[in-house]
């Protein structure tokens, strides 16, 4: 069973992942935050940087696009195709209140019959293989046998199931009847996404469905980084804390002045502190630093914890 990394926005970016898969590993593919298509296609700068090959050497990756416009993407994917990849993935996920109310991520789901021709056009003209992100309905799991069957006139390379409707967003319990469901009437691979923290969890979901290509772990990893290599907790402090090291340094290296570094430390911090002792306590601290070196000496502070 393949092991993926799923995409957060803003934190999951090239320095993240070069940092992540130094310290800990055993990931199989790396998926990139979506890019966003502006007319023709064309990115910005800064997302073509973070998904550069060169910016991303040793690792898989995959780039992922959102648009809700057919040309947009073909270009976009084409572009990516220039840059040697094989494949994109498709995001109709997302469920912020930004991106949903412009029919794109998972504000697309509610508009099925524009899905479903968007999903004609690219699968007739790029020149990659597409894999899809899709959550499970927008309002109701009862939506997703109508999104099955539209999914499954396509070549989907893979199909990437977090099982929640957008209305959930990250909350309340996953459908697994739905992954069941797809199980039964789907063709194409299938990737299991969603409220996957441990190994327990990973072994768990294995032996509930034999066979599984792939399972799909975003906040998991951000909450206890390499738990899926089942490494001493000796080897994870070690691990962590060079982790850190090395994310701060990547941060520096790329951005002008503390304040933007120390504001992405924060950000890693907010899903991390769940991993070590009185994490809350040391988390409110940590938020209200106001210099780098304030935020390093409570890293040292906390490095000296026994745990």
């Amino acid at each position: 069973m393949k092991i993926y990394f799923a995409p957060l926005e803003g934190i999951t970016g090239m320095i993240f992942r070069q940092a992540y898969e130094k310290n800990f590993g055993g990931i199989d593919v790396y998926y990139t935050p979506f890019v966003t298509t502006r007319d023709g296609g064309i990115m910005k700068a800064k997302e073509r940087k973070e998904i550069l090959p060169e910016n991303n050497k040793g690792i898989c990756v995959v780039p992922q696009i959102m648009t809700n416009r057919a040309e947009d993407f073909c270009q976009a994917a084409e572009q990516m195709a220039e840059m040697g990849y094989q494949e994109v993935n498709l995001n109709l996920g997302c469920s912020s209140g930004t991106v949903v109310p412009k029919g794109k991520g998972a504000g697309f789901l509610k508009h099925t019959e524009e899905l479903d021709r968007f999903l004609d056009a690219i699968f007739q003209h790029s020149n990659v293989k597409i894999s899809i992100k899709s959550r499970i309905g927008f309002f109701e799991p009862e939506e997703f046998p109508k999104l099955l069957e539209i999914y499954e006139q396509y070549p989907v390379k893979e199909l990437i199931l977090h099982l929640r409707t957008r209305e959930q967003f990250y909350k309340g319990a996953v459908h697994e009847e739905c992954f069941l469901y797809a199980l039964e009437h789907s063709k194409h691979p299938l990737c299991y996404n969603g409220d996957i923290c441990s190994l327990e969890d990973v072994k768990r979901i294995q032996a509930d469905f034999p066979g599984l290509h792939s399972v799909m772990i975003g906040r998991g990893f951000l909450k206890a980084p390499g738990f899926i290599t089942g490494i001493s907790s000796e080897s994870w402090k070690k691990n962590v804390f060079r982790f850190l090291e090395d994310l701060e340094q990547g941060y520096k290296e790329a951005m002008s002045g503390d304040t933007p570094v120390l504001f992405k430390m924060k950000e890693v911090w907010t899903y991390l502190q769940e991993s070590f002792p009185d994490g809350k306590k040391w988390f409110k601290k940590i938020k209200k630093t106001k210099k780098l070196q304030e935020y390093e000496g409570l890293i040292r502070e906390i490095k000296c914890l026994d745990f």
